[in-house]
């Protein structure tokens, strides 16, 4: 029995181990990575787009509610 529960520590050893090894890597290859399209972010930047209507001025949150409401007494109100 002893030799038995001997044996099942060092599988769990063992399992144990090459899980937290490939976790290990896997991290280890998400920071290079990261460095690495942090760095050609910075050599290839992304154009930003402008939208049609970008010179129009933004409502607030508090506009738009406003809004719908008065839209909705209207609508309810024919």
């Amino acid at each position: 029995m002893n030799e038995l529960l001997t044996q099942g520590v060092a599988v769990m050893c063992v399992g144990m181990g090459t899980v937290l090894a490939f976790l290990c890597i896997t991290i280890g290859a998400m920071f290079v990575m990261s460095t690495i399209v942090t760095k050609l972010n910075k050599l290839f930047p992304e154009a930003v787009p402008q939208a049609a209507g970008a010179t129009r001025a933004v409502l607030s949150n508090d506009d738009e509610i406003a809004a719908a409401i008065i839209a909705a007494i209207f609508k309810r109100g024919k």
